[in-house]
């Protein structure tokens, strides 16, 4: 074996020299009470073959060997885009079959509900002609100001009501009946305050929203776990530095949640009240839905009705949908793993 030269006593030497009693060294080394130094590989305890195969399994291919031989090699960004739409793009061909299936069926005429291809030749001629375009600024514009009305309004309720218990014992239930109150029940106090204005439909979009916005925050720091909040007692936080360090990033999921249906609400709430409240100067996207029913105007009313639903589709992908997978990805959790 390979010898070493150690200065002092066998007793510093590192674990993996061993010390054997002397006699005839034979030309090896000595320490200095005559015992033999021999350099001895380092014992390896095996591993456990369940517990390897689960931090295998966790950790994933790490070589680009084995990330080849498992078929993992990571897909480009075009196949990995159409991996994720393909299963929207067959539940929109599935839906227009089973509308063309309904019209064909003869179940009402065509003047009253017509076919896909109708609808959907009348909204690419109102997006030519800009209507849509016209309409969805309107509409989107009051549907963000509501919105972030709400979003201040509710945030700071939710924190007053987490902080003071008294409050949320008193107020807790109040809080639910706002949320669980159509939002057409506002409409009628709404336009007896402000008139047909636009405060009246802003208003309404905040009743809705708010109080979801809020039970979504209570709830989520109601799930915080305690020894977190004391291990943040502990380095210092207190008060909002508590709340903004510690429970908020911890209750992060949760309070998205709910900003998602606070904006659920904002948006139903803000189509009712363009349908109830018209202003002349401001053809929205409710005002165009009125006027197609009272017209008769069947394949406009559904044209402006897929135009409202690709919007919540828009907004709930684009800013939702990106704002779940940023925290997922900022906590570890992959694609994979939702």
């Amino acid at each position: 074996m390979p010898q070493r030269e150690l200065a002092g006593d066998a007793s510093h030497a590192r674990p993996h020299l061993h010390a054997l009693p002397g006699g005839e060294d034979g030309g090896r080394d000595k320490s200095s009470d005559g015992h033999v130094l021999i350099d001895m590989p380092e014992r390896q305890d095996a591993e456990d073959p369940l517990r390897a195969g689960l931090r295998a399994a966790v950790e994933g291919p790490t070589s680009t060997a084995e990330r080849e031989a498992a078929g993992g090699v990571k897909p480009g960004r075009g196949r990995a885009l159409w991996a994720a739409a393909w299963p929207k793009l067959a539940a929109v061909a599935l839906a227009l079959a089973l509308w063309e299936l309904v019209v064909l069926s003869g179940w009402r005429p065509e003047y009253v509900l017509p076919g896909p291809g109708a609808v959907l030749a009348r909204l690419w001629t109102d997006l030519l002609a800009g209507d849509i375009g016209v309409a969805a600024a309107i509409t989107m514009k009051r549907a963000l100001l509501g919105y972030a009305i709400a979003l201040v309004t509710g945030v700071g309720l939710g924190l007053v009501l987490a902080r003071v218990k008294v409050l949320r014992t008193a107020a807790g239930s109040l809080l639910t009946g706002l949320q669980t109150m159509p939002s057409v029940a506002w409409f009628p106090l709404a336009i007896l305050l402000f008139q047909l204005s636009e405060a009246a439909i802003l208003a309404v979009v905040v009743l809705g929203a708010a109080p979801s916005i809020a039970i979504g925050l209570l709830t989520s720091t109601d799930q915080v776990p305690p020894l977190l909040v004391r291990a943040g007692k502990v380095m210092g936080a207190r008060g909002l530095a508590l709340y903004r360090h510690i429970i908020i990033p911890a209750a992060l999921p949760g309070f998205v949640a709910g900003l998602k249906q606070g904006w659920a609400f904002a948006w139903r709430s803000l189509m009712a009240g363009e349908l109830l409240v018209i202003i002349g100067h401001a053809p929205s996207i409710g005002v165009r839905l009125q006027f197609s029913r009272e017209l008769s105007d069947a394949e406009g009313l559904l044209a402006w009705m897929l135009v409202v639903m690709a919007l919540g589709v828009l907004v709930d992908g684009l800013v939702f949908g990106a704002l779940e997978r940023k925290i997922r990805e900022g906590r570890g959790l992959t694609a994979e793993h939702a």
